[in-house]
C-alpha cells in the first residue's frame, strides 16, 4: 500500500508578502496585477476570501467585492527562492517528489525510513519545519493515492492536516460530491446531476460500461475515482509540455468580438503562470483553444508567433473561423521548450 502526501502552501504569495511586511497581516490582501490594467488575482489572503475574492478573478471585480482590498505586485524571485527551500525540506524525507507548482507537490513516502515509516508523522514534521524555518504555513493530506491526498490537503485548510487511511477510503469516497472528482468541472457536474448522480455513491450504482458510453474514456476514470482508485505514480521527472489558462463561461459567447473581449484577462493570468516556472523551461509556440456550444473544439498554434495580445487575437480569429458559432470555453497557452531535458540529452553524447 502506497503512502502519498500532498503539500499545499496556504495562500503562498500572500503569506510571503505578509511575512515580509507585518503591516499587511490581518488585512484583505491580493497579489496580482493592477485593477486599472485588467490585472487578475494571483492569490489572496483569507481575509479577502471572506469577501468572495478568489484566484484568477479580475482585480477590478475583486475591488468591487472588497473596496478596501490592498493590491501588491508579485515578487516571483522571492516565491521561487522560498519554494526551493521548501523542496529542500521535502528531500530530507524522500526523493520521490512531484512538483505541481511553486507552492504545491506530491511526495511518495512509502519507502521512507523516517518516523518508522509513518506518513502522518512525516507530514506533521514537514509542517512544523516549514512553519519554524520559513514562517509560513502549509496544509497536508495523507492517503494511499494522489487523488485522495489532494482532496485531504484541502479538507482542513488553512494550516491543517487530514489523513485518509486505507480502511477509511471506501466510506470517505462514497460521500464525496462528484464535483470534488479530478476533472469534473461545472458543466460535467451539471450533466451528472441531470442523470441523478450527485455523489460517488450514486456513481457506483451505474456500470463502468454505461459511464464509458456517456463520457468516453473519461467515464472509465470516473468509475475508478468513485471507487477510490487512482494508480497514478508520483512522477519525479514529470516535465511540463505547455502552460495554459482556460475559462468556461456561464453563458456562451455569441461572436468573435465577445471572445476577443475576454483575451486580456486570460493573458494576464497566463503571464502569471509563466512567471512561476523555473528557469529550466523556455516559452515557445503560443496556442488558442476554443470549445463551441456543441462541445466540438479546435486548437490553433503557430511557430514563430509572438506572445503579445495581437498575436493571440489573430490565433483566436483563426480558431473561431473554424466553427463560427457560439463559444463556451476559451483556452490560451504556450508550448514549452524543456531546457533541462535538452541538456540531459546533450550529456548523453
Amino acid at each position: 500500500m502506497r503512502k502519498i502526501i500532498h503539500i499545499d502552501c496556504d495562500c503562498f504569495y500572500a503569506a510571503l508578502e505578509m511575512r515580509d511586511d507585518p503591516s499587511l497581516r490581518g488585512k484583505a490582501l491580493a497579489v496580482g496585477g493592477s485593477p486599472d490594467k485588467r490585472g487578475v488575482v494571483a492569490t489572496c489572503s483569507y481575509e479577502a476570501r471572506a469577501y468572495g475574492v478568489r484566484s484568477a478573478m479580475a482585480m477590478r471585480t475583486a475591488r468591487k467585492l472588497c473596496p478596501d482590498l490592498l493590491v501588491v505586485r508579485p515578487r516571483f524571485d522571492v516565491y521561487r527562492a522560498v519554494s526551493k527551500q521548501i523542496h529542500a525540506i521535502f528531500r530530507d524525507y524522500t526523493d520521490l517528489i512531484e512538483p505541481l507548482s511553486l507552492d504545491e507537490a506530491y511526495l511518495d513516502v512509502s519507502a521512507s525510513p523516517h518516523f518508522a515509516g509513518s506518513a502522518t508523522r512525516i507530514a506533521q514534521d514537514i509542517r512544523r519545519r516549514v512553519a519554524e524555518e520559513l514562517h509560513i504555513t502549509v496544509s497536508a493530506g495523507v492517503s494511499p493515492n494522489k487523488f485522495l491526498a489532494k482532496i485531504a490537503s484541502d479538507w482542513r485548510k488553512p494550516d491543517g492536516l487530514f489523513v485518509i487511511t486505507p480502511e477509511q477510503v471506501d466510506g470517505f469516497v462514497a460521500e464525496l460530491p462528484v464535483a470534488k472528482l479530478h476533472g469534473v468541472g461545472k458543466v460535467t457536474a451539471e450533466r451528472l446531476a441531470r442523470m441523478g448522480i450527485r455523489t460517488c455513491a450514486d456513481l457506483r450504482q451505474g456500470s463502468k460500461l454505461s459511464l464509458v458510453r456517456e463520457f468516453g474514456s473519461f467515464g472509465e476514470r470516473l468509475w475508478g475515482l468513485a471507487h477510490g482508485i487512482d494508480e497514478r505514480p508520483v512522477e519525479v521527472d514529470s516535465r511540463r509540455q505547455s502552460v495554459s489558462v482556460e475559462c468556461t463561461f456561464d453563458r456562451d459567447l455569441p461572436d468573435l468580438a465577445a471572445c476577443l473581449e475576454e483575451l486580456p484577462t486570460l493573458l494576464e493570468e497566463l503571464d502569471g503562470r509563466l512567471q512561476r516556472l523555473d528557469g529550466s523551461y523556455r516559452p515557445d509556440k503560443p496556442f488558442v483553444k476554443l470549445k463551441f456550444h456543441d462541445f466540438t473544439q479546435t486548437t490553433v498554434e503557430q511557430s514563430g508567433a509572438g506572445r503579445d495580445l495581437e498575436s493571440y487575437r489573430q490565433l483566436l480569429g483563426q480558431a473561431f473561423a473554424r466553427g463560427n458559432r457560439p463559444v463556451r470555453l476559451i483556452g490560451v497557452g504556450v508550448r514549452l521548450l524543456d531546457l533541462q531535458g535538452a541538456h540531459e540529452q546533450l550529456r548523453l553524447f
